[in-house]
Protein backbone atom coordinates (compact mmCIF):
# COMPACT_ATOMS: atom_id res chain seq x y z
CA UNK A 1 0.00 0.00 0.00
CA UNK A 2 2.72 2.43 0.85
CA UNK A 3 4.66 1.19 -2.00
CA UNK A 4 1.95 2.51 -4.26
CA UNK A 5 0.90 5.37 -2.50
CA UNK A 6 4.52 6.42 -3.46
CA UNK A 7 4.67 5.31 -7.18
CA UNK A 8 1.42 7.69 -7.04
CA UNK A 9 2.79 10.92 -5.86
CA UNK A 10 6.03 9.96 -7.65
CA UNK A 11 3.83 9.77 -10.89
CA UNK A 12 2.02 13.38 -9.95
CA UNK A 13 4.90 15.16 -9.41
CA UNK A 14 6.61 14.05 -12.85
CA UNK A 15 3.33 14.95 -14.38
CA UNK A 16 2.99 18.20 -12.54
CA UNK A 17 7.41 18.91 -13.80
CA UNK A 18 6.40 17.82 -17.02
CA UNK A 19 3.71 20.32 -17.33
CA UNK A 20 5.29 22.89 -16.37
CA UNK A 21 8.29 22.51 -18.57
CA UNK A 22 6.01 22.32 -21.94
CA UNK A 23 4.11 25.18 -20.29
CA UNK A 24 7.14 27.48 -18.85
CA UNK A 25 5.85 30.87 -18.67
CA UNK A 26 7.17 32.86 -21.52
CA UNK A 27 10.19 34.19 -21.46
CA UNK A 28 12.17 31.67 -19.96
CA UNK A 29 15.80 32.46 -21.45
CA UNK A 30 17.32 35.59 -23.01
CA UNK A 31 15.83 36.93 -26.49
CA UNK A 32 17.87 37.95 -29.70
CA UNK A 33 16.87 40.78 -31.39
CA UNK A 34 18.04 40.85 -35.13
CA UNK A 35 19.30 45.18 -36.36
CA UNK A 36 20.26 44.76 -40.17
CA UNK A 37 22.61 47.79 -39.72
CA UNK A 38 26.17 48.00 -37.58
CA UNK A 39 26.55 49.39 -34.26
CA UNK A 40 26.44 53.07 -34.10
CA UNK A 41 23.31 54.05 -36.74
CA UNK A 42 19.87 54.91 -36.13
CA UNK A 43 18.30 51.52 -36.01
CA UNK A 44 20.58 50.33 -33.43
CA UNK A 45 20.49 53.38 -31.15
CA UNK A 46 15.95 52.22 -31.10
CA UNK A 47 16.65 49.44 -30.67
CA UNK A 48 18.83 49.69 -28.12
CA UNK A 49 16.72 51.71 -25.70
CA UNK A 50 13.22 50.16 -26.38
CA UNK A 51 14.68 46.39 -26.04
CA UNK A 52 16.09 47.57 -22.70
CA UNK A 53 13.08 48.68 -21.04
CA UNK A 54 10.97 45.48 -22.94
CA UNK A 55 13.83 43.58 -21.18
CA UNK A 56 12.59 44.59 -17.44
CA UNK A 57 8.78 44.57 -18.48
CA UNK A 58 9.74 40.77 -19.64
CA UNK A 59 11.98 40.43 -16.63
CA UNK A 60 14.17 38.70 -19.23
CA UNK A 61 17.23 39.85 -21.08
CA UNK A 62 16.96 40.75 -25.01
CA UNK A 63 20.52 40.56 -26.96
CA UNK A 64 21.24 43.16 -29.84
CA UNK A 65 22.62 41.00 -32.52
CA UNK A 66 23.76 43.68 -35.25
CA UNK A 67 23.77 41.81 -38.63
CA UNK A 68 24.73 43.94 -41.29
CA UNK A 69 24.77 43.90 -45.36
CA UNK A 70 22.69 42.96 -48.20
CA UNK A 71 20.36 45.81 -47.09
CA UNK A 72 19.60 44.19 -44.03
CA UNK A 73 18.15 41.72 -45.60
CA UNK A 74 20.85 39.06 -44.23
CA UNK A 75 19.40 40.32 -40.40
CA UNK A 76 15.84 39.50 -41.77
CA UNK A 77 16.22 35.98 -43.29
CA UNK A 78 17.78 35.23 -40.20
CA UNK A 79 14.33 35.68 -38.60
CA UNK A 80 12.28 34.30 -41.50
CA UNK A 81 13.75 31.02 -41.25
CA UNK A 82 14.01 30.91 -37.06
CA UNK A 83 11.74 28.96 -34.81
CA UNK A 84 8.63 30.45 -33.95
CA UNK A 85 8.98 30.40 -30.51
CA UNK A 86 9.47 33.93 -29.32
CA UNK A 87 13.50 34.05 -29.19
CA UNK A 88 14.62 35.49 -32.52
CA UNK A 89 13.63 38.94 -33.50
CA UNK A 90 13.92 41.57 -35.90
CA UNK A 91 13.77 44.72 -36.03
CA UNK A 92 11.82 45.59 -39.10
CA UNK A 93 10.76 48.38 -41.60
CA UNK A 94 8.46 48.77 -44.76
CA UNK A 95 11.37 47.43 -46.97
CA UNK A 96 10.59 43.83 -45.47
CA UNK A 97 7.09 44.43 -47.93
CA UNK A 98 8.22 43.59 -51.73
CA UNK A 99 11.52 46.50 -51.58
CA UNK A 100 13.93 43.72 -50.57
CA UNK A 101 12.55 41.73 -52.84
CA UNK A 102 12.75 43.76 -55.73
CA UNK A 103 16.78 44.36 -54.96
CA UNK A 104 17.81 41.50 -53.86
CA UNK A 105 17.94 37.90 -55.61
CA UNK A 106 18.88 36.38 -51.58
CA UNK A 107 15.52 37.50 -49.86
CA UNK A 108 13.26 34.67 -50.97
CA UNK A 109 10.98 35.70 -47.79
CA UNK A 110 7.93 37.34 -47.75
CA UNK A 111 6.62 40.03 -45.90
CA UNK A 112 3.39 38.76 -45.73
CA UNK A 113 4.17 35.53 -45.23
CA UNK A 114 7.66 35.35 -43.33
CA UNK A 115 6.78 37.29 -40.54
CA UNK A 116 4.60 38.16 -37.38
CA UNK A 117 4.15 41.66 -36.83
CA UNK A 118 4.22 42.66 -33.96
CA UNK A 119 4.24 46.28 -32.73
CA UNK A 120 5.29 49.52 -34.21
CA UNK A 121 7.93 51.38 -31.87
CA UNK A 122 9.41 54.59 -33.49
CA UNK A 123 9.37 57.22 -36.29
CA UNK A 124 11.67 60.00 -37.21
CA UNK A 125 12.04 62.24 -39.99
CA UNK A 126 15.34 62.38 -41.82
CA UNK A 127 17.76 64.95 -41.79
CA UNK A 128 19.73 66.46 -45.22
CA UNK A 129 23.52 66.63 -44.14
CA UNK A 130 26.24 68.26 -45.96
CA UNK A 131 29.94 68.32 -45.50
CA UNK A 132 31.07 70.57 -43.09
CA UNK A 133 32.69 72.78 -46.27
CA UNK A 134 29.79 72.47 -48.87
CA UNK A 135 29.74 75.63 -50.70
CA UNK A 136 26.01 75.64 -50.54
CA UNK A 137 24.03 76.60 -46.99
CA UNK A 138 20.39 75.63 -48.03
CA UNK A 139 18.38 72.87 -50.34
CA UNK A 140 18.05 75.55 -53.32
CA UNK A 141 21.69 76.28 -53.79
CA UNK A 142 22.47 72.83 -53.82
CA UNK A 143 19.87 72.19 -56.47
CA UNK A 144 21.20 74.89 -58.42
CA UNK A 145 24.65 73.64 -57.99
CA UNK A 146 23.71 69.89 -59.15
CA UNK A 147 22.26 71.15 -62.36
CA UNK A 148 25.08 73.03 -63.00
CA UNK A 149 27.08 70.06 -62.49
CA UNK A 150 25.15 67.00 -63.35
CA UNK A 151 26.59 63.96 -61.94
CA UNK A 152 28.72 65.65 -59.65
CA UNK A 153 27.47 65.56 -56.51
CA UNK A 154 27.72 62.52 -54.22
CA UNK A 155 25.10 61.26 -51.57
CA UNK A 156 26.10 58.46 -49.01
CA UNK A 157 23.84 55.89 -47.94
CA UNK A 158 23.63 52.67 -45.26
CA UNK A 159 23.09 50.26 -48.49
CA UNK A 160 21.24 49.98 -52.15
CA UNK A 161 17.35 50.22 -51.44
CA UNK A 162 17.51 51.17 -47.73
CA UNK A 163 15.48 54.03 -46.43
CA UNK A 164 18.85 56.48 -46.89
CA UNK A 165 19.17 55.09 -50.54
CA UNK A 166 15.81 55.62 -51.19
CA UNK A 167 15.03 59.24 -49.46
CA UNK A 168 18.16 60.20 -51.90
CA UNK A 169 17.14 59.07 -55.06
CA UNK A 170 13.44 60.58 -54.36
CA UNK A 171 15.00 63.62 -53.36
CA UNK A 172 17.05 63.80 -56.87
CA UNK A 173 13.74 62.40 -58.58
CA UNK A 174 11.50 65.36 -56.87
CA UNK A 175 14.40 68.34 -57.80
CA UNK A 176 14.90 66.86 -60.77
CA UNK A 177 18.39 66.50 -60.52
CA UNK A 178 21.02 63.94 -60.98
CA UNK A 179 23.66 63.10 -58.12
CA UNK A 180 26.02 60.11 -57.69
CA UNK A 181 24.78 57.15 -55.15
CA UNK A 182 27.80 56.03 -52.71
CA UNK A 183 26.43 53.17 -50.62
CA UNK A 184 27.99 51.89 -47.34
CA UNK A 185 27.40 48.84 -44.63
CA UNK A 186 25.39 51.20 -42.63
CA UNK A 187 24.74 54.41 -41.28
CA UNK A 188 27.37 55.26 -39.40
CA UNK A 189 30.29 54.37 -42.22
CA UNK A 190 28.33 56.66 -44.63
CA UNK A 191 27.83 59.45 -42.06
CA UNK A 192 31.73 59.34 -41.20
CA UNK A 193 32.41 59.58 -44.91
CA UNK A 194 30.21 63.02 -45.15
CA UNK A 195 32.16 63.87 -42.06
CA UNK A 196 35.83 63.49 -43.61
CA UNK A 197 34.93 64.85 -46.59
CA UNK A 198 34.87 62.04 -49.16
CA UNK A 199 30.98 62.44 -49.92
CA UNK A 200 29.32 65.70 -50.71
CA UNK A 201 25.89 65.03 -48.59
CA UNK A 202 23.84 62.14 -47.13
CA UNK A 203 20.17 61.38 -45.98
CA UNK A 204 20.67 59.95 -42.52
CA UNK A 205 18.56 59.38 -39.33
CA UNK A 206 18.82 61.72 -36.61
CA UNK A 207 20.71 59.13 -34.47
CA UNK A 208 23.28 58.82 -37.08
CA UNK A 209 24.00 62.50 -38.28
CA UNK A 210 23.07 64.59 -34.49
CA UNK A 211 26.32 63.87 -32.95
CA UNK A 212 28.85 64.64 -36.00
CA UNK A 213 26.59 67.71 -36.81
CA UNK A 214 27.35 69.01 -33.08
CA UNK A 215 31.05 68.28 -33.48
CA UNK A 216 31.01 70.57 -36.29
CA UNK A 217 31.74 67.77 -38.60
CA UNK A 218 29.40 68.44 -41.07
CA UNK A 219 25.98 70.70 -41.31
CA UNK A 220 22.51 69.99 -40.92
CA UNK A 221 20.31 72.09 -44.14
CA UNK A 222 16.98 69.98 -43.54
CA UNK A 223 14.21 67.92 -42.84
CA UNK A 224 13.08 65.84 -45.35
CA UNK A 225 9.54 66.01 -44.78
CA UNK A 226 6.93 68.02 -45.87
CA UNK A 227 6.51 70.07 -42.86
CA UNK A 228 9.02 71.17 -40.00
CA UNK A 229 9.66 68.60 -37.11
CA UNK A 230 8.87 69.93 -33.90
CA UNK A 231 11.96 68.15 -33.20
CA UNK A 232 14.16 70.17 -35.19
CA UNK A 233 12.53 73.80 -35.07
CA UNK A 234 15.26 75.11 -36.90
CA UNK A 235 15.64 72.75 -39.90
CA UNK A 236 13.54 73.75 -42.91
CA UNK A 237 11.16 72.00 -44.19
CA UNK A 238 11.33 70.45 -47.95
CA UNK A 239 8.17 72.13 -49.04
CA UNK A 240 9.46 75.37 -47.57
CA UNK A 241 12.68 74.56 -49.82
CA UNK A 242 10.59 74.57 -53.03
CA UNK A 243 10.51 70.44 -53.43
CA UNK A 244 7.02 69.44 -53.57
CA UNK A 245 4.70 66.19 -52.84
CA UNK A 246 8.25 65.15 -50.82
CA UNK A 247 7.83 63.82 -47.28
CA UNK A 248 9.69 60.94 -46.37
CA UNK A 249 10.79 59.73 -42.78
CA UNK A 250 11.50 56.32 -41.43
CA UNK A 251 9.93 53.74 -38.86
CA UNK A 252 10.94 50.80 -37.23
CA UNK A 253 8.81 48.28 -35.80
CA UNK A 254 9.19 45.11 -33.71
CA UNK A 255 8.58 41.47 -35.94
CA UNK A 256 8.37 37.69 -35.39
CA UNK A 257 8.91 34.80 -37.59
CA UNK A 258 6.10 33.35 -38.98
CA UNK A 259 2.77 31.62 -37.17
CA UNK A 260 4.30 33.31 -34.00
CA UNK A 261 1.92 31.87 -30.82
CA UNK A 262 -0.67 34.13 -30.20
CA UNK A 263 0.26 34.37 -26.57
CA UNK A 264 4.20 35.18 -27.00
CA UNK A 265 2.64 38.27 -29.69
CA UNK A 266 0.47 39.85 -27.18
CA UNK A 267 3.02 39.60 -24.46
CA UNK A 268 5.58 40.76 -26.62
CA UNK A 269 3.10 43.82 -27.72
CA UNK A 270 2.17 44.58 -24.01
CA UNK A 271 6.01 44.87 -23.60
CA UNK A 272 6.18 47.60 -25.86
CA UNK A 273 3.06 49.37 -24.71
CA UNK A 274 4.79 49.78 -21.51
CA UNK A 275 8.10 50.59 -22.82
CA UNK A 276 7.42 53.12 -25.33
CA UNK A 277 4.86 55.07 -22.29
CA UNK A 278 7.43 55.29 -20.16
CA UNK A 279 9.10 58.81 -19.78
CA UNK A 280 12.65 57.67 -19.96
CA UNK A 281 12.24 56.07 -23.17
CA UNK A 282 10.23 58.68 -24.77
CA UNK A 283 13.05 61.01 -23.75
CA UNK A 284 15.99 59.02 -24.87
CA UNK A 285 14.26 58.12 -28.13
CA UNK A 286 13.68 62.27 -28.73
CA UNK A 287 17.45 62.81 -27.60
CA UNK A 288 18.16 60.44 -30.67
CA UNK A 289 15.51 62.38 -33.07
CA UNK A 290 12.77 59.99 -32.73
CA UNK A 291 9.01 59.67 -31.35
CA UNK A 292 7.61 56.88 -30.23
CA UNK A 293 4.99 55.90 -32.30
CA UNK A 294 3.25 52.44 -31.02
CA UNK A 295 0.23 51.04 -32.46
CA UNK A 296 -2.73 49.71 -30.14
CA UNK A 297 -2.54 46.25 -31.29
CA UNK A 298 -0.68 43.39 -33.70
CA UNK A 299 -3.64 43.42 -35.81
CA UNK A 300 -3.59 46.93 -36.25
CA UNK A 301 0.30 47.34 -37.18
CA UNK A 302 0.24 44.42 -39.28
CA UNK A 303 -2.19 46.20 -41.40
CA UNK A 304 -0.86 49.41 -41.08
CA UNK A 305 2.38 47.95 -41.90
CA UNK A 306 1.21 46.44 -44.53
CA UNK A 307 -0.20 49.22 -46.45
CA UNK A 308 2.95 51.29 -46.05
CA UNK A 309 5.00 48.58 -47.32
CA UNK A 310 3.05 48.45 -50.79
CA UNK A 311 3.55 52.81 -50.84
CA UNK A 312 6.86 52.12 -50.16
CA UNK A 313 7.52 49.14 -53.15
CA UNK A 314 6.13 51.85 -55.34
CA UNK A 315 8.93 54.21 -54.48
CA UNK A 316 11.77 51.43 -54.86
CA UNK A 317 10.18 50.95 -58.24
CA UNK A 318 10.09 54.95 -59.08
CA UNK A 319 13.33 55.42 -57.54
CA UNK A 320 16.14 53.99 -60.30
CA UNK A 321 17.41 51.88 -57.69
CA UNK A 322 19.06 48.67 -59.59
CA UNK A 323 17.36 45.27 -59.43
CA UNK A 324 18.74 42.16 -58.13
CA UNK A 325 21.82 43.64 -56.92
CA UNK A 326 21.66 40.99 -54.11
CA UNK A 327 23.84 38.03 -54.35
Amino acid sequence: MKLKTALAAAMTALVCTSALAQGAAYPNRPITLLVGFPPGGGADAVARIVSEKMGRALNQSIVVDNRPGAGTTIASDLVARAQADGYTLLLGSSNLYGSDQLLYKSARYDGVKSFTPIARWAKSPMLLAVKKDFPEKSVKGLIELARKEPGKLTYASSGTGVVTHLAGASFSHAASIDMLHVPFKGGAPSIQAVGAGDVDMTFGTPPSVLPMAQGGKLRLVAVTTADRSPLFPDLPSMKESGINDFDFSIWFGLYGPANLPADVVKKLNDATAQALNDPDVKAKLEKQGNVAWPTGSPEEFKAWAIDDGKKYKTITENSGAVAGVGK
